[in-house]
């Protein structure tokens, strides 16, 4: 075995680094200011302070840094595991079995939410009204859009009903705006099979509420309660 002491080996003519034209085997440590060409061939490299790339990087097995910054686009094919807290925008799919805080809200353009909601609060669910004056005529509430319904009431007026799901509940608030008899249609099932008669005088008020039992063609079935004469 021969060895060479030198403090500087250069190439021949004195002006760049030699060519090792079938590499060195360097058993001990190789230190360097930089290192350039293709590094496929490393192997062992436990650890670096900086890996500055402008190609892919390919990384397999486990990545432990204390600080992971990436200025273009990272692609994980598998499971991301986080023990901390992962902050993120314009997400397609989030599967999380922990809890989500969601700072600015959640606004959800499609598909629709499942699950529990007992714990859901400062929801506001309000009421649908439909608003309608009859005259001397038959009317149809639409239950399909509406759950509660105001009926301004003149002359001879018969309620009916289109529409609806069943199950589903309603009310109707009857104002006479003038003299008026007001009756239902046969959809409206009230108690013991009586109708109850609502006051006929001008200025007078009633409450009408009712189930929808079951709706289809062979007829709508109203289970319906009333309360009469507000005045």
């Amino acid at each position: 075995m021969s060895i060479i002491r030198a403090d500087s080996i250069k190439n021949r003519a004195g002006n760049s680094a030699p060519t090792a034209t079938n590499g060195f085997i360097v058993t001990g440590v190789c230190t360097a200011t930089s290192f350039s060409g293709n590094g496929a061939g490393l192997v062992g490299v436990a650890s670096t302070d900086n890996i500055n790339t402008s190609t892919n990087a390919v990384l397999s097995g486990i990545v432990t840094a204390g600080t992971l910054s990436v200025s273009g686009n990272a692609t994980v094919t598998g499971a991301l595991g986080v023990g901390g807290v992962l902050t993120y925008e314009d997400v397609t799919n989030i599967d999380s079995v922990g809890v989500i805080t969601a700072r600015a809200g959640i606004n959800v353009t499609g598909g629709v939410i499942t699950g529990n909601g007992s714990g859901l609060t400062n929801l506001s669910v309000g009421l649908t009204t439909e608003s309608i004056s009859p005259s001397g005529i038959t009317t149809h509430l639409l239950l399909s859009s509406a759950d509660d319904h105001k009926v301004l009431a003149t002359g001879n007026v018969t309620i009916d009903v289109t529409g609806g799901t069943e199950a589903d509940n309603h009310q109707v608030r009857i104002e006479n705006v003038g003299v008026a008899t007001v009756g239902f249609s046969t959809a409206f099932k009230f108690p013991s099979g009586g109708t109850p008669t609502l006051p006929t005088a001008s200025g007078s008020f009633s409450l009408i509420t009712f189930t929808i039992h079951k709706v289809g063609a062979a007829g709508t079935i109203l289970f319906a309660g009333a309360s009469v004469d507000f005045s």
